[in-house]
């Protein structure tokens, strides 16, 4: 079933329960920011964001190229400041698919369906074999003198995953890969065989840093 979504492209890709820090000064996205600020519950302050493929989140041109699947995101935090912009705080809800981008009106809308996750059993070996190269990734940070991402992790295997994935270092395509994949299972197999990977990397050259993490918090919220 489709439903109208205010949206706001990025240049990242964002996961269900992961929270990140936005600064809004653009005029279109602080039209929408405006207009979440008019929906009385803030619990229904919520907005659309899909990655972008090609382009940028401002300037005249924006985004050209965009990705289909993105994530459904609540607006939890906001702070105006005097010149008009804002910072805000937003947490991932759930995924949601692309089928049409308006740009027509003060800030962009799009109509998007649900994408529903689909409900395997994960096995235990999996998500331990997940959660154990995510300990040895953040053992290999300490190793060369680099801050770790946080180790609190979720026990439940779909939290886990979108835990995993949004701590995980990944570029553009693995972040969008693993918010594609249809399952707990197959994405913490992505993300285990992507932090195995860096790993094999640090040991061949121990002097160079990891790939940059994400600095970005999860809430299962």
């Amino acid at each position: 079933m489709s439903d109208t979504l205010p949206m706001f492209p990025l240049n990242t890709v964002l996961f269900p329960g992961m929270s990140v820090p936005l600064r809004v000064f653009e005029d279109r996205y602080r039209a929408l920011v405006h207009h979440l600020l008019r929906v009385e519950d803030p619990t229904e302050r919520v907005f659309g964001s899909v990655g972008i493929r090609e382009g940028y989140e401002v300037g005249e041109h924006g985004a050209q190229w965009l990705f289909r699947v993105g994530c459904r995101v609540k607006m939890t935090e906001v702070e105006a400041h005097a010149d008009g912009t804002f910072a805000l705080v937003a947490v991932g809800l759930d995924r949601i698919e692309l089928e049409h981008l308006d740009t027509t009106g003060t800030y962009p809308v799009g109509r998007v369906s649900p994408l529903a996750e689909q409900h395997v059993t994960v096995p235990d070996t999996v998500a331990e074999k997940a959660r154990r190269t995510f300990e040895a990734y953040r053992a290999a940070l300490l190793a060369i003198d680099r801050e770790p991402p946080g180790a609190d992790l979720p026990r439940d295997p779909t939290y886990l995953s979108w835990a995993l994935a949004a701590l995980a270092p990944l570029t553009l395509a693995e972040r969008q890969a693993l918010l594609e994949a249809e399952d707990s299972d197959s994405r913490l197999r992505m993300v285990t065989d992507v932090l195995r990977g860096e790993l094999r990397t640090m040991r061949v050259l121990p002097s160079l840093p990891a790939t940059e993490v994400a600095r970005t918090r999860w809430s299962p919220n």
